[in-house]
C-alpha cells in the first residue's frame, strides 16, 4: 500500500491518532513493534493558528518514527489551510484530516465528525488544504452522522476526486460514539466501489479500515473479508503497543516495555507530566487484566505522582501476575 509515494508494504496495520494517548514516546514503541506508520494526537487548527503552546508542541516528531502523519481538525477553510501549512513546516510524511472525531467539545461545535452534517464545507476544506500543501493529505472519517446517513461510499468518491492520498474509515457512525459493532460490511463496500471506478488518475486510493481491531489476528481476517488496503488499531494499543508485533512477547518483556514508556515520557517532558502520559496506558494495559481485585492496583496507578513510587506499583503487580 502506498500514500503517495510512501510505500507501507503489504498489509499495513497503522497506530490511530488518539488525544492523550498517540505522545512521541508511545508512537516509537508502537513503531518499534511493526506498527508501518503512527500518527501524531489530532490539533487543533484553530490553536495552531493561535500559536497555542501546548498545541505546538504536538508537531514535534522524531525521523526514528516515520513515517508518521500529524492529524489537524477545524470547522472553516482559512484556519484549516493555515494550520496545513504551519502543520508541512514540521516535516510530517502525511497531513490527516481528522473529519470522524465523535466528541461533543469537537463535532458539537461542527468540527470532526460534526463536518458530517455539512458536506459541502467538508469538501471545500479538504480541496483547498491539498492545493496548500505539497505533503500528502489523507482523511479520517466514519459512516456518516447516524444510521439514516450512511455517506461513506458517495463521500469516498468525492474525497477521492479532491485529491487526497488515502482514506481511513471507521466503521461507525456519530451517533454511536465508541457504542456497538463496527460496521466493516460498509467499509468493504467503500472499498470495492472505489476500485470499480478508480480515480484521476486511472487508479483508486487506499481505504483503511478502522473499528475494533484488537489483534493482528483480526487485522489479518479484516484484510481477507473486506478486501481492504490497510488496517488502523486505535483503543486495543492502550498499554499494548506490541500488539503490532508478530512475536509473542514474555511478561517479563511487556513490563519492561512498560517501564521504558514511563521513562521516555519523564525524560522528555518532566516528571508529572510524563506520568501522565503513562498512567492512562498502565491502568488500561491488557498485562494486568489477570490480577484478582485489580482495581485496587489500578487506582493506585492513577493516583501515583512519582517514578519510584509507580515503578513499585508495577514491581509489584508483576510479582503477583508471576504468582498466578
Amino acid at each position: 500500500m502506498k500514500i503517495g509515494t510512501i510505500d507501507l508494504g503489504e498489509r499495513p496495520v497503522l497506530l490511530a491518532p488518539m488525544e492523550d494517548v498517540t505522545d512521541i514516546g508511545f508512537r516509537l514503541l508502537c513503531k518499534r513493534y511493526g506498527a508501518a506508520m503512527v500518527y501524531t494526537e489530532f490539533v487543533s487548527a484553530e490553536a495552531l493558528v493561535r500559536n497555542v503552546n501546548s498545541t505546538v508542541k504536538k508537531l514535534t516528531i522524531s525521523d526514528e518514527e516515520r513515517p508518521v502523519g500529524i492529524q489537524i481538525y477545524g470547522r472553516d477553510v482559512a484556519s484549516m489551510v493555515e494550520a496545513a501549512r504551519i502543520v508541512e513546516e514540521a516535516r510530517p510524511d502525511v497531513i490527516d484530516l481528522n473529519f470522524g472525531c465523535p466528541v461533543k467539545k469537537v463535532a458539537g461545535k461542527g468540527a470532526g465528525a460534526g463536518m458530517l452534517q455539512n458536506i459541502p464545507l467538508l469538501l471545500e476544506i479538504t480541496r483547498e488544504v491539498v492545493k496548500a500543501v505539497q505533503v500528502p493529505v489523507t482523511v479520517k472519517t466514519r459512516l456518516g452522522w447516524n444510521h439514516e446517513q450512511l455517506i461513506i461510499t458517495s463521500l469516498a468518491e468525492q474525497l477521492q476526486d479532491c485529491g487526497i492520498q488515502a482514506l481511513t474509515i471507521h466503521g461507525r457512525t456519530r451517533s454511536q460514539m465508541y457504542t456497538g459493532e463496527a460496521d466493516w460490511t460498509l467499509i468493504g463496500e467503500t472499498k470495492r466501489r472505489l476500485s470499480s471506478l478508480g480515480g484521476a488518475g486511472g487508479g483508486s486510493i487506499p481505504i483503511i479500515g478502522n473499528g475494533d481491531i484488537h489483534s493482528l489476528a483480526e487485522a489479518d481476517k479484516a484484510f481477507d473479508t473486506y478486501g481492504v488496503d490497510g488496517v488502523m488499531i486505535g483503543r486495543a494499543t492502550f498499554g499494548c503497543p506490541w500488539i503490532f508485533s508478530r512475536r509473542e512477547l514474555s511478561l517479563d518483556e511487556k513490563i519492561d516495555v512498560l517501564k521504558e514508556q514511563l521513562r521516555i515520557n519523564v525524560e522528555r517532558i518532566d516528571e508529572y507530566r510524563g506520568i501522565l502520559h503513562t498512567r492512562r496506558h498502565l491502568a488500561a494495559s491488557p498485562v494486568f487484566k489477570g490480577i484478582p481485585d485489580f482495581r485496587q492496583t489500578r487506582i493506585a496507578m492513577l493516583r501515583a505522582t512519582k517514578v519510584d513510587e509507580l515503578i513499585a506499583i508495577i514491581d509489584q503487580a508483576h510479582e503477583r501476575l508471576q504468582e498466578l
